[in-house]
């Protein structure tokens, strides 16, 4: 079967930030290297495999004036038809938002068009230059006359505020993708069931080259874990930063295990294309955790460094049996979920 081809149109006046987050988020870009980033002349393409069965054909569409005046002219047929999403960046900061506004309308008129059930996504972005105290009113002013202006086209836009030195970019560029993925909903049934059978108190899936978010469980056993709603986000961020810092020592990345004095994380490979991160207590009182074939491997014994040493022989086991079903999962048509 051919891979399914999700054509994302990335757009904004030009210095609104648009390379550098596809940059941090596609190509490994630190947020430092971001700055000896030239203006995008014209549009760039970038063809993108994202698991097994996908890709993502990104349109990165220079800001300036001249380029943009081809898009809503001679370009137009090429620009908007077939697109899936607009994702459409605005600088927090401009001081010609009139001009920026209308500039997304002129987006949404030809989407409307050309591509009428397209995704609309506005990212608010460089965040970070407005004080603390604003940011929620800035962002909501921004966004309820975005809105407005969608409706009229029959469109319902979803914003995000964010800015590359935090996990903001990490959790819209998910939230993006993830409206793409056509058997995310099969990935979150599988996910629970390895969470219940491991009795795990989280499971998160990953894509593998970008870090970005795919699935999550978490379960009733932990609700303490729900304190912070970017914590899935900030591991993206952290892991991406670690695996930069491998490859600079030309180490390959493979798999990680952290314990704590609550909790232990176990991170490794699902699929070719994907990384599962299992977060444990350490409970003392665990009678008892099962592999997927049934096994119960944990005595309960008192021995600490026993337990320890297997249930990360569980999870690991775990992880090598439900490997053949996710991987089907990614190449499972959408017409057979």
């Amino acid at each position: 079967m051919a891979g399914a081809r999700r054509k994302l149109l990335l757009m904004g006046r030009s210095g609104s930030g648009k390379s550098s987050m596809r940059s941090i988020i596609f190509s490994n870009y630190s947020a430092f290297d971001t700055r000896r980033l030239g203006a995008t002349i014209d549009v760039e393409h970038s063809h993108l495999r994202f698991l097994g069965n996908m890709t993502l054909n990104l349109w990165d569409c220079g800001g300036q004036d001249a380029y943009m005046d081809h898009y809503f002219s001679t370009q137009r047929d090429n620009i908007f038809r077939m697109v899936e999403a607009l994702i459409f960046v605005f600088d927090v900061e401009s001081k010609e938002l009139r001009k920026d506004i209308e500039t997304f309308v002129l987006c949404l008129r030809n989407l409307y068009e050309f591509s009428p059930t397209a995704k609309i996504f506005a990212l608010v972005h460089k965040m970070d230059l407005v004080i603390v105290e604003k940011r929620q009113d800035v962002y909501r002013a921004l966004m309820k006359s975005l809105e407005d202006t969608s409706a009229m086209f029959s469109f319902q836009v979803q914003g995000f505020a964010t800015t590359i030195w935090d996990e903001s970019l990490y959790k819209a560029w998910s939230s993006i993708v993830c409206t793409l993925i056509p058997n995310v909903t099969v990935f979150q049934k599988h996910l629970q069931t390895f969470a219940d059978i491991s009795e795990a108190d989280e499971v998160i899936l990953f894509e593998k080259t970008t870090f970005l978010v795919i699935s999550h469980v978490t379960t009733a056993r932990s609700p303490g874990f729900r304190s912070d709603s970017t914590r899935f986000e900030k591991i993206s961020n952290i892991i991406k930063q670690y695996k930069q810092s491998c490859s600079k020592l030309r180490a390959q990345f493979q798999s990680l295990s952290l314990r704590g004095s609550d909790c232990t994380a176990y991170l490794d490979t699902m699929t070719a294309n994907t990384m599962i991160m299992v977060i444990m207590s350490n409970k003392t009182d665990r009678r008892g955790s099962t592999d997927l074939l049934g096994n119960n491997e944990i005595n309960g014994d008192g021995d600490d460094s026993f337990a320890s040493e297997a249930e990360n022989n569980i999870i690991l086991a775990n992880i090598k049996i439900a490997r053949k079903m996710f991987e089907k999962i990614e190449m499972m048509n959408p017409d057979d979920r």
